[in-house]
């Protein structure tokens, strides 16, 4: 049996797996979304790292209202807030700097009504 002498290595084939691997990337990275709620927080001088498994309620300057990113009306915020345990949930309290006070004192009157303990307002 007689060997044949490896001088070259054909690539073409590597060439097409890794064109093949770029389209299906490119091709499911355009469906990706990243869900994000648009909210310009205000500045505070003090500054604590937040609490990466509390609720977070958000309020936008439009003044709807999201909770853990999903858009859902006041009453059933209310709801939700209502079936947690105040002592052990926290709460991070995200408010656009535009947004009225109103609307971030209907959230902070139903906590205080249930009695939660563990509330942080989030500040830029």
């Amino acid at each position: 049996m007689r060997r044949e002498r490896f001088d070259k290595m054909n690539v073409v084939p590597f060439i097409d797996i890794v064109l093949v691997l770029l389209v299906i990337v490119l091709a499911t990275a355009s469906f990706v979304t990243n869900k994000t709620i648009k909210i310009d927080l205000p500045s505070a001088s003090t500054k604590k790292e937040e609490d990466k498994k509390s609720i977070v309620i958000a309020i936008n300057k439009e003044g709807k209202y999201f909770y853990n990113k999903e858009e859902l009306p006041f009453d059933m915020i209310q709801a939700r807030l209502n079936a947690l345990d105040p002592k052990s949930d926290t709460v991070s309290l995200h408010t656009d700097k535009l947004t009225p006070f109103d609307y971030f004192v209907q959230v902070i009157d139903v906590m205080k009504a249930k009695g939660f303990e563990n509330i942080s307002i989030v500040t830029k």
